[in-house]
């Protein structure tokens, strides 16, 4: 609940600074907590937060790539201005170094060998990097330590 607070005071701060971009970045990201708070029919956990908030910063970064890769520049400066603010809202981001030793530490607790360990090992790691690493950066690491 601790986020719907920090959502609406930052609501607040933008109408009153009248930035819109900043507002309506926080209305979508108090409606996707709602939302899934909703959904669950319980209030949301801290982990439960970091997985909407995780949820919504990886479909922002999939639309950017989507608007790079077809030059639509204008929306390209949205995005990334939006993808600035939910980031605030987030843990710091673990840098791949860091992602990277964490993968060898699960693969000797895991004692994972090959390709074949992969789903054990991703299954450990996941959880200890959960809204602090990409998904994709993390699944690109653990492959190419595995193969």
């Amino acid at each position: 609940m601790a986020l719907i607070n920090e959502l609406q005071a930052q609501m607040k701060t933008a109408m009153k600074a009248k930035d819109k971009e900043t507002l309506s970045v926080v209305r979508m990201l108090k409606a996707a907590v709602l939302n899934k708070q909703i959904s669950l029919g319980h209030d949301l956990t801290e982990d439960d937060e970091k997985s909407v908030l995780a949820t919504e910063l990886k479909q922002r970064k999939d639309s950017l790539a989507e608007f790079k890769a077809a030059g639509r520049d204008d929306l390209v400066a949205q995005l990334e201005g939006e993808i600035k603010v939910v980031e605030s809202y987030l843990p710091a981001q673990l840098d791949e170094a860091a992602v990277a030793s964490l993968v060898d530490s699960v693969i000797q607790e895991t004692g994972a060998t090959g390709k074949a360990d992969f789903g054990k090992v991703m299954k450990t790691l996941m959880p200890k990097v959960k809204g602090q690493a990409d998904g994709a950066l993390v699944n690109r690491i653990v492959k190419a330590k595995l193969s």
